[in-house]
């Protein structure tokens, strides 16, 4: 009433007594009311007077600067120069509308996210003096909560020797891949990536002006003797790679290659982004230590995420190196995202040191191992006439190569138009392009919008 004029400044109010009597409320829920109005300068007090309405209110009505008052502000595309045709979302991102199934590229099940043990770590935050501690500090690489025990899980699981001078907290595995990515190219540096690659980590690549040369991908990962004719040939600059589980093929990496590349990074002495964004769920047998556990003569940049632990709006990740590259990154950092989510960030910590994360790993891993099998068995049955694909070892999704005859676009849109959206990594045929594939995530699917998205795709190819 008073921001809309009703009651006008110098007006005087009903006593808190009275006020509770006319608006039937306790007089403490009067009192405290009046007293954060009189905190925020709308009331004010007088001794032995009574409380009135402020006489200068703490309203602020701009004043134009313009004769004739009129706002014009953006109305026209912007005239000066700036950066254009930067990379946006693939084709196959069609707008949310009469939508009953979205298959996305491979993410969490949220719905199995240990959200009530975080909450339960915010409230903790948020009641407590530990927080105002922590927003005060200036550690741009993380909270050293989240750094130690992020450090102590990567030792644990992943077989790496590394201190928290080797980390640097991102928001998301993409932030670390783009810091690397900068803190090594330069325009015409040339970059090795797979063929098929992470789309979204070539475009990173590619905007800050380097050259792709791509290294056909198989069975058994990434070709080494084409990484190694590519080395002979070309002066690298950087070797973008996917040995658990690459995207978007789903392959596993063998271990004779990988022993064969790690004796090429290290004769070359070939800077390395290892991608490992799912380490974690891995099926029919122990997952394979990443490259950045052995000896690679500390070349291996080696990057992952919490996202696909837990859930797609937990954007936490980390970048692990060499403690002089992790310091100038954390800099690097610095100047575009002074300090991460702290709150999530000591929550994670908290449920990392209760063994919470490890609970939660081995009861989503049985899970989506299960997805795994019956979307497998179900594509293989439904769908056969229409892809090829093979079960993965781990992972969250499938890599189904569509047939010739079945062209990826009409199919993404004919789904599209039965109710079915494709977000993952869709590989068209084209120019630069050999592939008819997408990537199907199952795991965050349940079984009946599994099996009425095949449902989908096999009535459309039929």
């Amino acid at each position: 009433m008073i921001s809309d004029g009703v009651l006008q400044p110098g007006t005087f109010l009903p006593s808190t007594r009275e006020m509770a009597s006319l608006l039937d409320k306790h007089r403490n829920t009067i009192v405290a009311a009046y007293e954060e109005l009189i905190t925020q300068d709308w009331i004010e007090p007088l001794p032995r007077i009574g409380i009135r309405v402020s006489l200068n209110l703490p309203l602020i009505k701009p004043r134009s600067f313009q004769e004739d008052g009129k706002n014009r502000t953006y109305s026209s595309p912007a005239k000066f120069n700036f950066k254009q045709n930067i990379p946006g979302p693939t084709a196959n991102h069609f707008p949310l509308k009469r939508l009953s199934i979205v298959v996305n590229d491979g993410f969490p099940d949220a719905d199995l996210a240990p959200f009530d043990s975080m909450f339960k770590e915010y409230r903790k935050l948020l009641q407590g003096t530990k927080l105002k501690k922590l927003m005060s500090l200036k550690d741009f690489g993380g909270t050293p909560a989240l750094k130690d025990s992020t450090v102590n899980f990567l030792n644990n699981s992943r077989g790496l020797n590394i201190s928290t001078d080797n980390l640097l907290i991102t928001r998301g595995a993409q932030m670390a891949i783009y810091l690397a990515a900068a803190m090594i190219l330069k325009p015409g540096d040339n970059v090795l990536v797979s063929d098929p690659s992470y789309y979204i980590a070539d475009e990173v690549f590619k905007q800050m002006g380097a050259n792709l040369i791509r290294i056909h991908v198989d069975q058994d990962g990434i070709d080494i003797n084409g990484v190694e004719n590519a080395l002979k040939s070309f002066k690298i600059s950087l070797l973008y790679v996917i040995p658990h589980h690459h995207h978007p093929t789903t392959v596993t990496m063998s271990q004779s290659r990988r022993t064969r590349l790690l004796e090429l990074i290290r004769s070359y002495q070939l800077p390395v982004i290892e991608d490992d964004y799912d380490y974690d769920f891995h099926y029919n047998n122990s997952p394979v230590l990443p490259l950045a556990s052995s000896d690679h003569d500390s070349n291996v940049l080696y990057i992952g995420s919490f996202t696909k632990l837990l859930a797609p709006s937990c954007r936490i990740g980390y970048l692990i190196g060499p403690a002089n590259f992790i310091a100038q990154a954390t800099n690097l950092k610095r100047l575009i995202d002074l300090r991460g989510d702290t709150l999530m960030e000591e929550a994670l910590s908290a449920i990392i040191n209760s063994g919470e994360l490890d609970r939660h790993i081995k009861k989503s891993k049985k899970i989506y191992s299960e997805r795994c099998d019956h979307t497998a068995l179900s594509i293989q049955k439904e769908l056969s006439h229409a892809v090829n694909f093979t079960k993965p070892h781990g992972g969250m999704a499938l890599w189904l190569k569509f047939k010739p005859e079945y062209p990826l676009g009409d199919i993404i849109s004919k789904a599209h138009s039965s109710g079915l959206l494709f977000t993952g990594a869709a590989y068209h045929e084209g120019a630069d392009q050999k592939h008819n594939g997408i990537r199907f995530g199952f795991a965050s699917l349940k079984e009946t919008e599994m099996h009425n998205a095949i449902k989908i795709l096999r009535e459309i190819t039929m």
